[in-house]
């Protein structure tokens, strides 16, 4: 009877030991690195590629580990209450399930998902070789225990859903980036609201990012040649749209360039130039286009201008590339940006803002969530929520900040100062 109390004992300590395996193994291989794993693969490790194959499997995986962990510790258990029950008859029972209870808490639980949870990556590639050979084994089981819970599922009216969706793992994505954000770190902010603009870029429509058609520049097309040359010089910009009889027709796209060689081939006759005819034919796109949508365009066309219009088809500005590369990295500026009256932090912690300004803008600038699904601007804000031409001096509440109107051009706000819930926390521009 000794010896084979001694042969039970080796036996449990085995077991507790492959079910320490498991439980480690487990959680190593969820809590591990998708990103590292997959450099370290194409970086030729072969384990790291072991890792990656067993992720892409998951349900298989997850399955196969549960499985070999509740048969060992079964089979521990069991072999306990057997030696138990024969040294202190029925009272070995109790003494079987409190104390394998103690052993597999700690020693096939705790302490290996301690150490898996600390070092994931070490761990993971270390035990992927033994449980791929382990998961091949146990996957016939696997699916089968898989299709008799589905079945079940399927009994009692509820339906599976083992993979998060598209929109489910873009929510976790934001998630990540809000957990990782260091409000006192101002590059980490700046990062931040980099990574959920390329998130969004799918949601915002190229009439939020679109130089309004009250501040486009533009060339009348009837003028002399030499006068739209002097026009074209004098604007920093180096594609100008052309009009003829009325702003809104747009005939053509002026490039600088383009302007400039046609200019040297005419030996400076500047009458002779047909600026018609060098002129790009104009790009007009719905204003409900996405900027991910209309990035891709530019991509393809090998464009970095484009008209935008609304349901109508009347002209409502313009968008460029700079524009949607600006919503994702912040303002980009050069020697030939003009510099136009924005947004300032006052010492009290408001803000005083043209009313051209938009919503997105602030929020990115600050960090505040005023909504932007009805306006573009903040002056279309204020107008939205008040139902009203407001006056000089009068002042509004609404999602908890203040807006003071500072001044009125005709029926257009041009100054606010927008005071927000805790002033103190107001971040000046970067």
């Amino acid at each position: 009877m000794p010896d084979s109390i001694w042969l039970y004992a080796l036996a449990i300590v085995v077991l507790i030991g492959i079910s320490a395996f498991f439980s480690g193994s487990e959680t190593a291989l969820t809590a591990v690195s998708r990103a590292r794993m997959h450099h370290r693969a194409r970086q030729g490790d072969r384990r790291a590629g072991i890792v990656r194959h067993l992720r892409e499997e998951k349900e298989i995986l997850l399955g196969a580990l549960l499985l070999g962990n509740n048969m060992v510790n079964i089979l521990a258990a069991s072999l306990a209450t057997s030696v138990l029950v024969g040294m202190f008859g029925e009272a070995g029972v109790v003494f079987a399930t409190l104390g394998m209870t103690l052993l597999l808490l700690i020693f096939a639980e705790v302490l290996p998902k301690t150490i898996a949870i600390t070092h994931p990556d070490q761990t993971a590639v270390k035990v992927a070789p033994t449980v791929r050979i382990v998961v091949r084994l146990l996957t016939p089981a696997v699916i089968t225990i898989q299709w008799l819970v589905r079945r079940i599922l399927a009994l009692l009216g509820i339906e599976s859903q083992p993979m998060l969706s598209a929109e489910a793992q873009e929510e976790e994505l934001r998630g990540a980036i809000d957990l990782h954000h260091r409000s006192d770190d101002p590059d980490t902010h700046v990062e931040r609201h980099m990574l959920r603009s390329v998130l969004e870029l799918g949601e915002v429509e190229t009439a939020d990012v679109m130089t309004h058609r009250s501040r486009m520049v533009a060339v009348d097309g009837s003028l002399p040649a030499d006068q739209i040359v002097d026009q074209v010089l004098n604007s920093p910009y180096t594609r100008i749209p052309l009009w003829r009889d009325e702003p809104d027709n747009i005939v053509g796209i002026l490039h600088a360039k383009a302007l400039l060689r046609a200019v040297r081939n005419s030996n400076t006759e500047l009458s002779h130039v047909d600026l018609q005819e060098i002129a790009a034919e104009p790009w007009f796109i719905p204003d409900t286009t996405t900027l991910w949508d209309q990035l891709q365009a530019f991509r393809k066309r090998r464009e970095h201008f484009a008209l935008v219009v609304d349901e109508y088809g009347a002209l409502m500005g313009i968008v460029t590339l700079e524009d949607i590369l600006e919503e994702i990295v912040g303002d980009i500026t050069d020697e030939t940006d003009i510099s136009v009256p924005g947004v300032r932090l006052q010492p009290d912690g408001s803000v005083t803002a043209a009313g051209s300004v938009t919503i997105r803008d602030l929020n990115r600038q600050f960090d505040w969530s005023l909504p932007d699904d009805k306006a573009t601007t903040i002056a279309g804000l204020i107008l939205y929520e008040a139902r009203l031409i407001p006056d000089a001096g009068q002042t509004f509440a609404f999602f908890g900040f203040r807006f003071r109107i500072l001044r009125r051009t005709g029926n257009r706000i041009s100054a606010v100062r927008i005071t927000p819930p805790n002033p103190r926390r107001a971040r000046p521009p970067s």
